[in-house]
């Protein structure tokens, strides 16, 4: 699928041309160095935010709802109290994010561009967060610099375009840094230290394991302690008020942990190296962004450490905790160093480049050679790697050869939903009855429903079943549990198959 790509260019020529000449800007903040440009903070961040915002509707609409998605999608559109039950057994870890959607889509509907919409915005106040960190720590040009690389780094597109909750989180941990950025400044406004801890809890609620956020903080903090003790103690106040706040995600959490991350592989030592790629989405653009950041090396070492602090001490203490009783060490979690990479990567280019046409020019080349990686952001299946599965064409087979009456079975293999996937997008009509059926998912206060222990006495003398399972073997039934699998063959004969990208759909008819 060729989609446009996004228009970075325009935005990066905007800011060329409109901010030039360089001025002292007395509000700036303690850590600015540098040169200055005129204008208010709002020009600053409003351009990178726009380049951001967008960079994640380019082709919003392209790829397929994948299996996580299909998940916010079905959660969301149940009750507040299943919600709420749910989440005693299972997925407490972004059970606030599904309250957030379930308001979200009773206001704007479930279509691919609204379930991923709360995304593409996150992602988008992320790039001014990150500006107004880099202008605060090291001046406007850097600011400005690392908001825009910010937007065009692929990741940022990847998961603008997610209807989960990872660009939230982004914007939360991003927003606790630029809160304690504050509080630094002001140490005895316990009004600054407040707004920091509420953040935290935030972090906490929208996804536990963000919470190593803190990690990188209390370093940031323990390398200025021995000049300001009043700050550690502080810190340490809000950052306990902060956790407390979201203790009931913590605790429901941590007993869910191993049945939902069990797949997730004890990390080795390389790869602590080898998770950058993925938290860029990119090799190129890791290598560039991590060469750029290098350069802010010769910047006041109270204005750099934070920012290092916090892209190295969160995935040291990930991989740490993860050799335990379960791993946590996932690239999605610790996707919130991005905004800090970005950061020094644009105080890196900022020291670096001479004038502003060295900067516009850096960032062209740099939108360029990641164009191919923003493009297979937007592939069809790109949510959904490695199955695949294409449930708006099994959904499209449906409705072409679909009769009143028809019945289906879906087959559940290891984290697939092709009963929602597909029923997403059949819409409310045609309405097929799900013959095995015995409680749905959001009956079964679970994300997988429950099925008949005699499947026989289920089936109601349906004429004609689909049957739709993960995979395209010869035989579709092969995939089906044995019990049903037996009920089916008895009473049912393979009318017609077409296979599909990660599924294949067969439709049975009842043998006469």
């Amino acid at each position: 699928m060729a989609t446009r790509p996004p228009p970075r260019a325009a935005a990066i020529t905007v800011c060329v041309t409109t901010l030039i000449r360089p001025a002292q800007d007395a509000d700036a903040g303690p850590g600015t160095t540098g040169r200055q440009l005129p204008g208010t903070p709002f020009g600053l961040w409003m351009w990178p935010a726009l380049a951001t915002l967008a960079c994640t509707l380019t082709g919003i609409r392209g790829p397929l709802l994948g299996t996580d998605e299909i998940v916010t999608w079905d959660v969301a559109e149940r009750s507040t109290a299943r919600i709420l039950a749910m989440l005693h057994r299972v997925d407490a870890v972004h059970g606030t994010y599904y309250l957030l959607m379930h308001g979200w889509t009773a206001l704007f509907g479930s279509s691919h561009t609204s379930l991923r919409m709360p995304s593409a915005l996150a992602m988008a106040a992320t790039a001014a967060v990150v500006t107004l960190i880099g202008r605060r720590l090291f001046g406007e040009r850097a600011g400005l610099c690392g908001g825009v690389l910010f937007a065009v780094v692929p990741v940022v597109s990847r998961y603008g375009q997610e209807a989960r909750s990872y660009a939230l989180v982004v914007l939360a941990a991003t927003v606790a840094t630029l809160l304690l950025l504050r509080a630094f400044d002001r140490p005895r406004s316990w009004g600054r230290w407040a707004a920091y801890s509420a953040c935290l809890a935030v972090v906490g609620l929208l996804h536990l394991v963000a919470l190593t956020v803190v990690a990188g903080h209390l370093a940031a903090v323990l390398l200025r302690a021995r000049r300001r003790r009043r700050e550690l103690w502080c810190f340490l106040a809000a950052a306990a008020v902060g956790g407390a706040c979201a203790a009931p995600v913590i605790l429901l959490g941590r007993s869910q942990a191993s049945r939902q991350l069990f797949w997730v592989p004890e990390p080795d030592l390389w790869a602590l190296a080898g998770i950058w790629p993925q938290v860029f989405a990119s090799s190129l653009c890791a290598g560039a962004v991590v060469t750029l950041a290098a350069l802010a090396g010769k910047e006041r070492r109270e204005a750099l450490l934070p920012c290092a602090a916090l892209v190295v001490v969160p995935p040291l203490v990930l991989w740490a905790a993860s050799h335990g009783d379960v791993s946590y060490f996932r690239f999605q979690y610790v996707m919130f160093t991005v905004p800090h990479w970005a950061v020094l990567a644009g105080a890196g280019l900022a020291a670096a480049a001479r004038s502003w046409r060295v900067v516009a020019v850096v960032l062209a080349a740099l939108s360029l050679l990641v164009l191919p990686d923003q493009r297979r952001m937007r592939e069809p299946f790109e949510h959904d790697v490695p199955h695949g599965a294409d449930y708006a064409g099994a959904a499209r087979t449906i409705e072409k050869y679909h009769r009143p009456g028809d019945g289906v079975v879906y087959v559940r293999g290891g984290p697939w939903m092709l009963d929602r996937g597909v029923r997403y997008y059949l819409g409310r009509d045609p309405e097929l009855r799900e013959v095995f059926l015995a409680r749905s998912a959001a009956e079964n206060d679970e994300l997988y429903p429950a099925y008949c222990t005699q499947p026989a006495r289920c089936l109601r003398g349906e004429s004609r079943i689909w049957v739709v399972v993960p995979g395209t073997g010869p035989d579709p039934l092969e995939s089906v549990p044995a019990v049903q699998a037996r009920v089916l063959r008895a009473q049912y004969t393979t009318y017609g198959t077409e296979r599909l990208s990660g599924l294949t759909v067969a439709l049975l008819q009842r043998k006469s």
